[in-house]
């Protein structure tokens, strides 16, 4: 014997598994499809009246500018590279930075489009350009609207709020410049204005310019703030600015100056040095100058005097001796009050050092003495531009001071020995001078004080020829020097980030789809009502008898007054299942409860009679619902007489067993209402009631009170050959199943069976096995081989399928809420 796969068999379980949950929820498309609609328009709509947002970013590359001397100073820093982008980025982010970019700049006046829908900022695409005078009184963030009435003349006036314009309150602005006319490059000024407008564009005359004034200070700090630095990979210097702005060439435009500002700043720094060295030997040229030319005169003066032309040969080998010793000895002074300027600032224990000149400007050859000044200058130079964004108790400023205080200590001892030894040079050539003076005096009169005079005069101009030759050294340093700072990647085109248009729409969608079929999910979640066959079978252990649809006719009779139509058909499979569970029995006795009022058991009962007696069969339905009766009312019958009339000895079998207009349909009434249904449900007079109908009719129908309200019906259940539990969709609760599940499982009560009654077209099915006894058929709106077959207009239904199923979410909510109730 083959066996049976049962991992196929779980394969197509889990497969029909999710056909039914898609089934489930993809009939509330229209809900999707509606939410969907609304969320993109809300987006599209949210896009037209939003200003977008775009991002534009430059690239700057930052050199190390440490000397090696100041990282041998430093010992945590020998074997890094010292470079420290912190400092870096926080002056890039600094308000002075800010500054320097703005003067290259005209951003303190803004320019709009005259538009209703969203403001447009013109930038420098405006015909107009504003000069405004910010050491006068300004109104600022006011906006005005100005009218080009010709190439010559403009008027400004107040401007009205637009269509989405929901702020009407706003700052007063100068009223005295409103409705008037100007002439461009005329100077507009009042108490509380100053600027003047010149016309850029001729071409555009009749438009409307709306420009609003941005104090420089707001600007400064605006702008300051909305530029990000960051390092563009840890293992690079590379530092990337980037700035979210409504105009990408007005953010284009920042980036590139702040960049090109940062540049400058860094050359200015760098320069200083030289324009330091530059100063002190221009004021040190003025002071030879005026001397040295005295000097000229005065020797002049003498020859034409003494009528002298040279002095003796004699001692001109003497004199060139005495003026190179001079030329050595004005260069040590020199040197020596360099010594002493600097050991003056190491005495002061100044931090900045950027007044200090270089020794190798000066002639100085030590090398040490220049690496050491050239490393505190260059950390007090970082040092000062730290402070421009940081307090003196920052880390970074506090590292640098450390640095610092190891290359004054070194620095001081190195002049200290620099001073000692320039002295003793000095001393040496001046005791050598002495030497060459004695010799001198054995010369004649006029001769020693024309070579008194001539040494002092090559004296001062070796010493100007020298400061004239440094001056030109350090010019030419400075032309050559460069920023250690380079700019990458000029910013040129922006990014849109805001609004992100693609990501919004598809959030739209998914929040149209999410949305609903979130409540859809929440609302079945705490929806404890039976929702379709499969439900019913996950709570529901009794076997399934049959299914009934829901009624749309305007009767209750839908069998006797509708015999074509589904309805009736499905109660015709429940009359064929039945006979085929007592096709044993001459006189077959049913019982018909349900949970609570209201699940359409005295619906089924009524119906199920009529399709019996279709079938010929004699068929008699009793209302056994002693407490709400409503069986007679369907017959158009009165209360007055029927089953409790009979059971408390006031009406004989006989008289309560009513005909209809339906051949072999007989009915019950539940008579008047007594004070003791459940009593009078279990005296004998029942049971004898029951053979009096049994001899008289094929089929035996009761219709009894709700098995969960009341406890006769269990009793009751015990007399008759079937009893069906009638279970309606989206109205009998999961819990109120417990009960008849109990007494099943218990097997306290027989021959029960369910009815699934009143399903409404969902719009999905499940495919699979149907539990129970005979033959089912589900009862479905839409098979049309049903109406061809029992010959109903199949356009017509047709049309009323259309008409029905067509969304309308009013009419879904309401017949919603009337299933529930």
């Amino acid at each position: 014997m083959e066996k049976l796969d049962l991992s196929q068999l779980d394969n197509e379980e889990k497969a029909l598994e999710i056909q039914y949950v898609i089934a489930k929820y993809i009939r509330y498309w229209p809900w999707y499809v509606l939410f969907i609609l609304i969320f993109v328009t809300g987006v599209f709509l949210f896009h037209r009246y939003t200003v977008d947002e775009f991002e534009v970013t430059g690239s700057l590359v930052i050199k190390n500018s440490n000397t090696p001397e100041s990282r041998i100073m430093d010992r945590s820093n020998i074997f890094n590279s010292g470079i420290n982008l912190e400092n870096d980025i926080l002056r890039l982010r600094s308000k002075n930075m800010a500054r320097e970019a703005l003067g290259k700049l005209h951003f303190d006046v803004e320019y709009y489009a005259k538009t209703n829908i969203k403001d447009i900022e013109l930038y420098d695409r405006s015909p107009v350009r504003i000069a405004v005078d910010w050491d006068h009184l300004q109104v600022t963030d006011v906006p005005v609207e100005l009218e080009i009435l010709s190439e010559s003349n403009f008027k400004l006036n107040q401007p009205e709020g637009g269509l989405m314009d929901f702020n009407s309150v706003q700052a007063a602005g100068d009223e005295s410049i409103y409705d008037k006319t100007y002439t461009f490059g005329e100077e507009i000024e009042t108490s509380r204005s100053k600027f003047v407008v010149h016309l850029v564009n001729p071409s555009r005359s009749g438009e409307l310019i709306v420009f609003r004034l941005i104090n420089p200070t707001v600007l400064e700090e605006r702008l300051a703030g909305s530029v990000q630095v960051v390092l563009e990979n840890n293992y690079s210097s590379v530092l990337r600015l980037s700035t979210t702005t409504k105009v990408p060439e007005k953010g284009r435009d920042y980036i590139n100056a702040l960049m090109q500002s940062y540049i400058e700043y860094d050359l200015n720094e760098k320069n200083k040095i030289q324009e330091n060295t530059i100063g002190f030997i221009e004021e040190q040229l003025g002071f030879l100058e005026d001397s040295l030319k005295e000097k000229e005169r005065e020797l002049q003066r003498f020859k034409v005097d003494n009528k002298m032309l040279d002095v003796s040969a004699e001692f001109s080998n003497i004199l060139g001796k005495m003026n190179t010793l001079d030329e050595r000895s004005a260069e040590l002074d020199f040197q020596l009050q360099y010594f002493e300027e600097i050991r003056s600032y190491m005495e002061r224990k100044s931090k900045d050092y950027s007044d200090v000149i270089a020794p190798s400007v000066i002639g100085v050859p030590d090398p040490l003495l220049n690496g050491l000044i050239q490393t505190l200058v260059t950390l007090s130079q970082d040092r000062r531009k730290l402070l421009a964004t940081v307090n003196e108790n920052h880390p970074e400023v506090i590292k640098i001071d450390v640095q610092m205080t190891k290359v004054q200590d070194a620095l001081f001892e190195n002049v200290v020995n620099l001073i000692e030894n320039t002295r003793k040079q000095k001393q040496g050539i001046v005791n050598e001078i002495r030497m060459y003076d004695a010799q001198f005096a054995t010369l004649p009169e006029s001769e020693s004080q024309y070579t008194s005079i001539f040494r002092e005069f090559k004296l001062r101009e070796s010493l100007y020829t020298y400061l004239l030759e440094k001056r030109a050294e350090a010019g030419i340093a400075r032309a050559a020097n460069v920023s250690d700072n380079a700019i990458l990647d000029l910013a040129k085109k922006g990014t849109l980030v805001f609004p992100k248009k693609t990501q919004n729409y598809g959030l739209a969608v998914a929040l149209g789809l999410l949305l609903p079929f979130g409540f859809i999910v929440l609302r079945d979640m705490f929806d404890e009502s039976i929702k379709d066959q499969r439900d019913l079978k996950k709570h529901f252990m009794i076997p399934q008898l049959g299914v009934i649809g829901y009624s749309t006719k305007d009767t209750n009779k839908v069998v006797l007054d509708h015999p074509k139509s589904a309805v009736a058909e499905s109660f015709r499979s429940l009359r064929s299942a039945i006979t085929y569970l007592a096709s044993g029995k001459n006189t077959k006795k049913i019982l018909v409860t349900s949970s609570v009022s209201g699940e359409g058991k005295t619906f089924t009962s009524l119906n199920l009679a009529s399709a019996m007696a279709l079938g010929s069969k004699k068929t008699v339905v009793v209302g056994a619902d002693l407490r709400r009766p409503k069986l007679a009312s369907y017959f158009e019958h009165s209360e007055k007489v029927g089953l409790s009339t009979y059971l408390i000895g006031k009406a004989s079998a006989e008289s309560i067993v009513m005909p209809t207009q339906q051949e072999n349909l007989f009915f019950v009434p539940s008579g008047v209402i007594p004070p003791n249904p459940a009593e009078l449900l279990q005296t004998p007079k029942l049971p004898e009631f029951l053979d009096y109908l049994e001899q008289r009719f094929d089929i035996v129908i009761f219709d009894t009170p709700p098995m969960g309200l009341v406890s006769e019906t269990i009793d009751l259940m015990r007399l008759f050959d079937i009893n069906l539990y009638v279970v309606r969709q989206n109205y009998t609760n999961k819990d109120h199943l417990v009960m008849i599940n109990d007494l099943f499982n218990n097997k306290q009560v027989k021959n029960v069976y369910g009815v699934f009654n009143g399903i409404i077209n969902s719009g999905y099915h499940y495919e699979g096995y149907n539990y129970g006894y005979g033959n089912t058929y589900l009862y479905s709106q839409n098979n049309k081989y049903m109406y061809n077959y029992y010959g109903e207009d199949l356009d017509a239904k047709k049309k009323k399928i259309k008409k029905t199923q067509s969304f309308d979410p009013v009419k879904v909510l309401k017949r919603a809420f009337r299933l529930r109730k």
